[in-house]
């Protein structure tokens, strides 16, 4: 099979790859708990709801590599008409480009679409020549920048050891910062109270007191358990939030049904109600022993809720779970004293256009350089117990 000729070719929407061949590249050793936003069910959701679907400027052309008549690897890939629901940042430079008479859109973008957390995006086969497939689809897509005369390919959130590998190819390396909580061996959340300071874990036990105090009760849903009703309240949060955040949500109330037929087993919802009034809620999903936080929504104030439901409820999964480590989602450096540290996340950047390349290429040195120093700076105002 290695003497075989490796080809790439652009497709369509994941439909067109199937389950079956996404998933082997997705999830090749064809673990219990594969990465949720990795999977061939969360690409088909996103797409077949009219989530990332072309009239919303997301236009599947996932990137395919084979050998043979075998699919070994794949980059999921979007042509994108704007910069919308990517939490790596790059207005500047399309505003950089259009004022010297280019043009930015379309660009493409290899990402979860609304997602950010780190996971593969180069997805090859368990083969022994992974890295070389790895390389290839790299390759082609740069290629591919050229050929649907887009004018950059963006890699989101990937691998570190794919972000390194990426570079190899040509691409400009991007960094950026996020919070994770990670589990020490706690067999309690009182056992990681006491890794805090006593000021910090004061705090945290007021915070979670006073929701208590407001009469308020978790349901921690799973599997079977969400049903349609739970779908129904929690669209109702999403989109109160989301409207206020952001204008017009990107999720469909379709997505959340189809997620939860395809996915339940890899999905929390945490429900907060008082008596049987769902209140709030925040959508988790899980897999390859990481919990990661995605959705929330609310229609009513209640002090400190947002901080029980989305952090300290999934902390506490976590440890029941024996999960090693919960990642919140992008931004807020409110997490950094309810116990998550900030780690680096990472980005690749391939720009046709020499001139942007080079400006870019010079910005990203600092930029890295800057958060390295926020990082150890964050790590520094940790709220746990200072080491003797």
């Amino acid at each position: 099979m290695t003497g075989e000729t490796i080809s790439a070719r652009l497709s369509g929407p994941a439909k067109t790859i199937g389950a079956a061949a996404w998933n082997a590249c997705a999830n090749p050793s064809g673990r219990l708990d594969p990465h949720p936003f990795t999977r061939y069910e969360f690409f088909a959701a996103l797409e077949e709801t009219r989530c990332a679907v072309p009239r919303q400027g997301w236009q599947p052309v996932h990137l395919v590599i084979e050998r043979g008549d075998r699919l070994e690897g794949l980059m999921p890939l979007y042509v994108k008409a704007h910069s919308q629901g990517e939490y790596v940042f790059d207005h500047a430079w399309a505003d950089a480009l259009e004022r010297a008479g280019g043009s930015y859109y379309p660009k493409l973008q290899s990402a979860v679409p609304f997602t950010p957390a780190t996971g593969r995006r180069l997805l090859v086969r368990d083969i022994p020549d992974a890295a070389a497939i790895e390389q290839a689809l790299l390759n082609a897509g740069a290629a591919a920048v050229h050929e649907l005369e887009c004018s950059s390919l963006h890699v989101t959130f990937p691998t570190e050891a794919e972000w390194r590998a990426a570079e190899q190819a040509g691409y400009l390396l991007r960094t950026d910062r996020q919070f994770h909580w990670e589990n020490q061996g706690y067999d309690s959340f009182e056992q990681f109270l006491a890794a805090l300071s006593s000021s910090k874990r004061k705090n945290l036990r007021k915070e979670r007191a006073s929701v208590r105090a407001a009469g308020i009760e978790f349901d921690l849903l799973t599997g079977s358990d969400i049903l349609e009703k739970h779908w129904d309240a929690f669209f109702e949060f999403y989109m109160d939030t989301g409207s206020r955040k952001w204008g017009t949500p990107y999720l469909t109330r379709t997505f959340f049904s189809r997620i939860g037929q395809s996915m339940a087993d890899q999905i929390l919802l945490v429900m907060a109600r008082r008596g049987p009034t769902y209140i709030a809620g925040a959508l988790n999903l899980f897999g390859e022993s990481v919990l990661y936080g995605r959705n929330w929504g609310c229609t009513e104030y209640v002090p400190f809720l947002h901080f029980e439901t989305c952090y300290y409820q999934a902390i506490d999964f976590a440890i029941a779970r024996g999960l090693a480590k919960v990642e919140a989602g992008a931004q807020g450096e409110h997490k950094l004293l309810r116990g998550y540290s900030p780690v680096a996340t990472y980005s690749a950047h391939y720009i046709a256009h020499q001139g942007l390349r080079r400006a870019v290429a010079n910005y990203l040195d600092a930029e890295r350089a800057a958060i390295a120093d926020n990082i150890e700076d964050l790590a520094q105002a940790a709220p746990f117990k200072k080491s003797l």
